[in-house]
């Protein structure tokens, strides 16, 4: 068992941030939240506690064998991570959080053909868009809406609007809705205007709130103070609900250095494993709405991830529909690579796939089709973390204390991350790329040539016309002052 962590307060940042206790196993028996996490984890560890404190606060404190911190920029986010860590690790000595309360997130199905923005309390894996957790209900409320009525989005709940939709709405006159159901607006439009809303969503608000600001200090100086604070409010809105969160992955919490081995020896012996799964890696997919298709392989050597052996995949085969087929190419992919290198040092002792038993079956014909040697492999389903083997009927379900299911659900998690950012970071380069293919006359090459050449749509905007003409061959001035103009009038990038 590893022992006591000694406490330092000059160790401790004086920032909020999240504090999560671990007794002598690992196990997390509290987590919670401060506004400075060095004043909050002194108060534990003052020696006159362990003496005069109430009872259950005496057992927490002389239970606390390690703690970790993580810093967040302030408190609302600090109360999301807490919420999250206590629902997630259920400690002994968290009550108040302990119940099924869900903040709230935005919603957006692009199944729809002219989607919406929605608010619901808990994400789904059903293929939509989901923006949050957001803690602050009444600003994500405002927002929304105010989102909504600047970029012209219905609001009306029919999946898919028509004229009858039209006859009973007052909308297009009260909230200059763009009428998607009387077809006053392509679905491309549309779609060009849901992508702006996802963008600012994302945390992208700078141009947003740069013309609001503007618009804010116009009215001021008309006198029409009370439509100003009320831009003020709508600045403030948007700053609270959509300020860039930082993600925070199980794996950052991971296991402390001492229990790492103990939870690799806690996986052989529970998998009945020869040896023990030094290097593990783990597979998952990222697909929305059947758009932007990823695959992501991470790797974990001895309880840690190894970053650098990271990998991510477009998937290529426009057959490949669903998860399963993602995950055959995926793999065959990966192990068909290494098979030509020799294999080595970076075969893995156990592959581990996001999924039940259809993703394992897909893992075992891809892993046949190249010829890999026999490797341990399992399958791990999220809703009730049931662990499927090859050759194994029923699942095998661990306690959840127990450290061989943590270590997995870390890996596992972090393939999840992975694949989500990398899927992301497609989806915001091709928001920004559209931007290009709406200008008239620059097709597929000239888009790939500017952006070759500056590097991004926003460093493109910011230069003119005699500098694009003359950095980009085939592109003549009044082309470059179209491009120009475009990029710098209307909605800003």
């Amino acid at each position: 068992m590893p022992e006591k962590e000694k406490y330092s307060a000059q160790d401790i940042p004086n920032k909020p941030g999240v504090y999560i206790f671990r007794n002598e196993s690992g196990q997390v028996v509290y987590v919670g939240k401060a506004k400075s996490l060095r004043k909050r984890l002194s108060s534990y560890f003052q020696p006159s506690r362990k003496h005069r404190a109430d009872p259950k606060l005496r057992a927490l404190i002389n239970s606390i064998a390690a703690y970790e911190t993580l810093v967040v920029k302030n408190e609302a986010e600090a109360l999301l991570l807490e919420s999250r860590l206590v629902k997630e690790y259920h400690p002994r000595y968290n009550i108040e959080l302990r119940d099924d309360k869900q903040f709230l997130h935005v919603c957006i199905d692009p199944n729809e053909p002219y989607p919406r923005l929605r608010l619901v309390r808990q994400q789904k894996s059903d293929g939509r868009l989901y923006f949050g957790p957001f803690p602050r209900a009444g600003s994500l409320r405002n927002t929304v809406d105010f989102l909504s009525k600047r970029f012209s989005l219905r609001t009306c709940s029919p999946r898919k609007p028509c004229e009858e939709t039209f006859m009973h709405c007052l909308e297009h006159i009260i909230r200059s809705c763009l009428c998607p159901c009387v077809k006053q607006v392509s679905p491309e439009e549309y779609a060009s205007q849901v992508a702006k809303v996802i963008n600012v969503l994302e945390g992208n608000t700078r141009e947003i709130l740069d013309e609001l600001s503007a618009r804010m200090l116009e009215l001021a100086e008309r006198r029409e103070y009370e439509q100003a604070a009320r831009t003020r409010d709508t600045i403030e809105n948007i700053r609270s609900a959509c300020e860039r969160k930082r993600a925070f992955s199980r794996t950052t919490l991971g296991l402390p250095g001492s229990c790492r081995k103990d939870a690799v020896a806690a996986l052989q012996r529970e998998l009945g494993m020869e040896k023990p799964p030094v290097r593990i890696e783990c597979f998952d997919m990222s697909n929305l709405a059947g758009t932007l298709a990823v695959g992501s392989m991470v790797c974990f050597v001895d309880g840690a991830s190894c970053k650098k052996e990271y990998r991510r995949f477009r998937i290529q085969n426009p057959e490949a529909k669903d998860d399963t087929a993602m995950m055959r190419e995926v793999l065959g992919r990966r192990y068909s690579r290494l098979l030509e290198k020799g294999g080595g040092e970076g075969t893995p002792d156990l592959i581990v796939v996001d999924g039940g038993i259809g993703q394992l079956h897909a893992a075992l014909r891809a892993l046949a089709e190249t010829g890999m040697e026999p490797t341990a492999l399992l399958g791990l389903a999220k809703k009730q973390e049931e662990i499927f083997l090859p050759g194994r009927s029923e699942p095998l379900c661990l306690e959840k204390s127990s450290p061989a299911l943590r270590l997995l659900q870390a890996v596992r998690d972090e393939a999840h991350r992975f694949a989500v950012s990398y899927n992301r970071t497609l989806r915001r380069r091709r928001i920004r790329e559209s931007v290009l293919a709406e200008i008239a006359g620059v097709g597929p090459a000239r888009q790939c040539a500017l952006l070759r050449e500056f590097g991004s749509v926003q460093k493109l905007a910011k230069a003119g016309p005699m500098e694009i003409r003359k950095r980009v061959e085939g592109i003549g001035l009044a082309l470059a002052e179209l491009i120009h103009n475009s990029l710098n009038t209307g909605t800003k990038i």
